[in-house]
């Protein structure tokens, strides 16, 4: 008798989540073995948009098929760095290889990727990467030094079909420059900048004019994640409420920011804030984009990249008053547990920083 009862289809497995702490071979393992999220154009062997920001980095950055570069980034790809703008394909190969040469037994690992987004109107992801290698390559700080080096960096970028279309780059550079033995200082003083004779307009920090900053009413962490971050931001750094971090951080809050540094707790945080805005009193924040992953139960991860802007009117570590106007690029990864931020990740190209405030200007 033929047996008439339905087939009952494999559950669906969900998207990769690196609150999971999954290992690079379970991705390997899932290639090839269906979606686990409708993701329209992109190549058959990605299951989903994590998986594909994992892999294809991989494939590239340590397979070294840099030629990838042409099936995974647009032709007119945008790249935001704090010193400037990279366009276009080719220069996103040649980047790839020079970086590549830098570099023996490179590792560039995943450490988590916090994402938004749908097949229909793109992905925006945000990905942490914890860098090793041997610098055995040359470089325009340098010769090879043979030094093993270590910095972390993210990388957020917006995805369609199988491409990346434009892509903001946040790394410790300048933990790769002491590692490798060179003096930033040093070398951000023989820097170049080009003559720009523009002026600058005000920084947008205030309201208007005279008036003082908004102070933002901190909605809870656990009902809106994303908006408590954006909250406790915008009161910490344009509003100089530093109390934020006595309020919104666990006493026992680590922070990874540039230079190598770990924060433990809330006085190293709280100075950290108030030494940046002590060599930029002028120093304005703008969140550029945010995305979160997670729940009350397990914790959220909120990516956020925001846009600073200063001028260097404060002694501090950057040496003396310049007077010279900053940009930076600031990608932080914030960690919320029992309704507070309880571990980040906050990270900037602060060698972009040392040459915006010390290199010579072209004549």
């Amino acid at each position: 008798m033929e047996d008439t009862a339905p087939l009952v289809s494999a559950p669906a497995l969900p998207v990769f989540d690196f609150a999971d702490r999954p290992d690079y071979s379970e991705f390997v393992r899932a290639a090839n073995t269906g979606r686990r999220q409708p993701l329209a154009g992109f190549d058959p062997d990605y299951t989903d948009i994590v998986d594909y920001i994992v892999r294809c980095t991989h494939k590239i950055w340590e397979e070294k098929a840099v030629g990838l570069i042409y099936s995974h980034y647009a032709h007119n790809i945008l790249v935001h760095y704090s010193s400037g703008i990279m366009y276009g394909r080719e220069a996103m190969v040649n980047n790839t290889l020079q970086r590549i040469a830098l570099y023996a037994e490179r590792r560039a690992y995943a450490d988590d990727v916090i994402w938004s987004g749908n097949e229909n109107d793109g992905f925006y992801s945000s990905h942490r990467v914890s860098s090793t290698g041997v610098h055995t390559g040359y470089s325009e700080y340098g010769p090879p030094s043979g030094r093993r080096i270590h910095r972390w960096g993210i990388a957020d970028c917006f995805i369609r079909e199988n491409r990346i279309v434009e892509e903001w780059l946040a790394s410790d550079t300048l933990t790769e420059i002491r590692q490798m033995g060179f003096d930033p200082v040093a070398l951000a003083k023989r820097a170049v900048l080009p003559n720009q004779p523009h002026t600058h307009g005000e920084l947008d920090r205030l309201p208007t004019g005279q008036q003082y900053p908004t102070f933002l009413d901190v909605p809870s962490a656990n009902d809106d994640p994303q908006a408590f971050v954006a909250a406790v931001l915008h009161n910490m750094w344009n509003a100089r409420l530093i109390n934020m971090v006595r309020e919104y951080y666990a006493p026992n809050h680590v922070a990874f920011v540039p230079d190598s540094r770990k924060l433990y707790g809330h006085g190293d945080y709280e100075n950290f804030v108030i030494t940046l805005l002590a060599c930029f009193p002028d120093l304005a924040m703008h969140i550029d984009h945010q995305c979160v992953l997670g729940d009350k139960r397990r914790g959220f991860r909120v990516a956020t990249r925001c846009t600073f802007q200063g001028t260097h009117e404060g002694y501090g570590p950057y040496g003396a008053p310049t007077g010279r106007r900053i940009f930076l690029i600031v990608i932080s990864h914030h960690v919320i547990r029992n309704g507070q931020i309880a571990q980040e990740w906050t990270i900037f190209d602060e060698f972009a920083l040392l040459k915006q405030l010390h290199a010579q200007v072209a004549g």
